[in-house]
């Protein structure tokens, strides 16, 4: 079968691609959700990226199982880039031979930590990629509450503020000092002037539909990052260290995240057994009192040994701990405890260690006490 054609030169009609980025806690799942909601978008074919050993954030998304892509986590520089072109070819291939549903648009969720130059500029300046996708746009959210200082600690949200050719505007309403928001919203303009910025509760279309991605409209700055992505991308200069297109030669575990912070550090806690309520905030209480300017995000699910067949989704950005929110059910069949953190000079060993005291803690607390011989 052949994909859908242009009549005039025969050539594939481009499907839409929006990128959705923004740091860590910005609000991407959230707003994703809201809008695959929207009629308009029900063909849509959404792609996350995701970290850690264990991935999580494909299971916050809503309604969209059977139209997911989840791309393997690996050196974001180069592991992103190569997975993503091989994933949209072989979607491409499934969608024009019908062995897929004929999804009309992608979008493509980031990570918190990425850096938008790589998958800009395969979506870009590759030769077939280029003909199927059109870049219909770049979504940045940035977090009204932590925006401030997440651009003075990140490049990477500099990065994608720099990109977008639309900013969402998240959690505006949770901080109190409206001098502050409007301090931030300079900020942004002076990154990108011109852009627009827009409210959460936006119409899918205003988010979604922007036409074709001009890099002729964007600042100065991201056409010499994507300039210098191209060259390297070209001399296959990213990394000397054994990468391959399809996989990596070396453990991703402490590698995976980020190519230019290396204090930044993602890792995955689980646990097999249900634990108490209790336990977990505790864990969490005293891990943010001691660490929590190392903290920079939580996300994952809990089994409580209060109702362990309705799991716990917990998420904290940096030091707040959003409120929890019981789910009617498990989102697959994996039932343990599983939990990503992310963290900037914080050692993995000592949290791990903690984790397992606390667990240590809850198994006792669930074994009933040892019956004594009387007398």
């Amino acid at each position: 079968m052949m994909p859908d054609m242009t009549g005039s030169d025969q050539r594939p009609i481009p499907i839409p691609l929006t990128l959705l980025t923004g740091f860590l806690g910005a609000g991407k799942t959230t707003l994703l959700n809201r809008l695959l909601k929207d009629p308009a978008l029900a063909d849509t074919l959404v792609i996350v990226n995701e970290f850690g050993e264990i991935g999580l954030d494909h299971l916050m998304i809503e309604g969209v199982e059977e139209n997911m892509v989840l791309l393997a986590s690996g050196c974001l520089c180069c592991t992103i880039r190569d997975d993503l072109i091989v994933t949209l070819e072989d979607l491409l291939r499934r969608r024009d031979n019908h062995r897929i549903a004929p999804f009309r648009r992608v979008v493509i969720e980031t990570t918190g930590l990425a850096d938008p130059a790589p998958i800009l500029n395969v979506l870009i300046n590759h030769p077939y990629l280029a003909m199927r996708f059109k870049l219909d746009g770049v979504v940045t959210l940035v977090d009204a509450v932590n925006g401030m200082s997440t651009l003075d600690a990140h490049e990477e949200a500099r990065k994608q503020v720099v990109a977008a050719d639309r900013i969402v505007l998240t959690k505006a309403d949770l901080v109190a000092d409206g001098q502050a928001v409007e301090m931030l919203r300079r900020r942004l303009l002076a990154l990108n002037p011109g852009i627009s910025l827009l409210a959460p509760d936006a119409p899918a279309g205003d988010l979604i539909s922007a036409g074709l991605y001009d890099l002729a409209d964007r600042p100065q700055a991201l056409r010499d990052w994507l300039a210098l992505e191209a060259l390297a991308s070209d001399s296959g200069s990213d990394h000397d260290h054994g990468h391959h297109a399809r996989g990596h030669a070396h453990d991703h575990h402490h590698h995976d995240v980020n190519r230019h912070d290396e204090s930044i550090r993602a890792f995955s806690l689980s646990a097999e057994a249900p634990i108490n309520l209790a336990t977990f905030e505790l864990f969490w209480t005293l891990l943010r009192s001691t660490h929590g300017a190392k903290l920079l995000r939580l996300k994952g699910l809990v089994a409580l040994a209060e109702h362990p067949g309705q799991p716990l989704l917990v998420h904290a950005v940096q030091q707040i701990l959003h409120p929890p929110i019981v789910l009617g059910g498990w989102p697959d069949a994996d039932r343990r405890s599983r939990l990503v953190l992310i963290v900037k000079d914080l050692d993995e060993a000592m949290v791990q260690r903690l984790w397992a005291a606390f667990l240590g803690q809850a198994s006792a607390a669930l074994t009933p006490p040892r019956a004594t011989a009387a007398g």
